[in-house]
């Protein structure tokens, strides 16, 4: 292979691959560049023709940016802080949840019988009618008592030598990952109606924190799981059983032991589930009305009667990128840094 590089290409092919990743690094960089450029023009000079240089073509001013500090494009820094505030927590609760169920994949056997699910399955809907149509009791308290006499049955069930087949680890997983091929849409209008229904009880979960949050924690514990598994994996199994030895209990393993060892694994794992409930748009246009909207919605209302205003539009974009630019850097010198060789295989 004599004339070649070391990776088993000639000369002129990586002078093409690298002519093929100069042309898409240009076409993924285009898009912030416009919008860069565009948040920094005024009104003539978007709607006057496309310009691309500043001082240039254009002459830049910071007036799309005072309009949101000044509140005429809506209550921008109330709706970042509420971004900041669900985001944060959600992030931080389903990493929580989903590193422990991850963990309990990995070094736990579990056996759960498909009729047990099925079990589940009719106790619940068929609870729920019972409860609803002959006793009286309104929708979400129907729901409220069939749901937990159903998953106490269906525990106890998969303790019964049931026909059917037995659902391994693997099955499990593949169920928690299974969750986000749902559409959203599906999704996020069979939440507005069980908040709705639990809304009459008294307990407000539309627009407001606790449902939207609630929301973000089941939307992102899937990927959770998924990535925290790989690290999980990646500790070696002998020092919690040099532990075992000494008699500690598991559960000072996983956060003496399991969670020091994963902490790198856990801030990736936060970080990429905080840009996923950052950047969601869907969810938060269903359950928030306007105290708890967050910056996706404000960005996507930058209109007006003249039309879509797209210098207001990009500052408002501009500002919102920005912690996820932050949050890309970190990640990317972490990858470089070898941090994250066992959450993305």
């Amino acid at each position: 292979m004599s004339g070649q590089g070391l990776t088993g290409l000639s000369p002129w092919s990586r002078r093409l691959v690298a002519v093929g990743v100069l042309v898409w690094c240009l076409i993924t960089v285009f898009p912030l560049y416009w919008v860069v450029v565009t948040a920094f023009k005024t009104p003539p000079g978007v709607v006057g023709g496309p310009t691309y240089l500043p001082f240039i073509d254009f002459t830049p001013t910071l007036q799309p940016f005072i309009d949101l500090y000044q509140g005429i494009r809506g209550e921008f820094f109330h709706t970042f802080l509420n971004s900041t505030i669900v985001g944060l927590s959600a992030a931080a609760i389903a990493t929580a949840i989903g590193a422990m169920a991850a963990y309990a994949l990995v070094r736990f056997e579990f056996r759960v019988r498909l009729g047990a699910g099925l079990v589940f399955f009719l106790l619940a809907l068929g609870g729920y009618l019972l409860f609803n149509a002959t006793f009286g009791f309104t929708r979400p308290q129907a729901l409220l008592i069939a749901f937990p006499i159903a998953l106490i049955a269906a525990v106890a069930a998969n303790r019964l030598p049931l026909p059917g087949p037995i659902l391994g680890n693997e099955d499990i997983l593949f169920w928690f990952v299974s969750q986000r091929m749902f559409p959203p849409i599906v999704t996020a209008f069979a939440l507005y109606l069980l908040y709705s229904e639990i809304g009459r009880l008294g307990f407000q979960l539309i627009d407001s924190f606790v449902g939207l949050t609630l929301c973000y924690v089941a939307f992102s514990l899937p990927i959770v799981v998924w990535l925290m598994r790989d690290f999980f994996e990646a500790v070696p199994i002998e020092v919690e059983e040099a532990a075992m030895v000494d008699n500690v209990p598991s559960w000072r393993i996983f956060f003496g032991i399991v969670v020091p060892m994963s902490m790198n694994g856990l801030l990736a794992t936060f970080m990429i589930t905080l840009a996923f409930v950052w950047n969601e748009f869907l969810f938060a246009l269903f359950l928030t009305n306007s105290r708890w909207q967050t910056l996706p919605i404000l960005v996507a209302g930058q209109n007006s009667q003249r039309g879509d205003e797209w210098w207001a539009i990009s500052a408002a974009a501009l500002v919102a990128i920005v912690p996820m630019m932050i949050m890309a850097a970190l990640l990317s010198r972490m990858m470089r840094s070898g941090l994250l060789l066992g959450a993305i295989k």
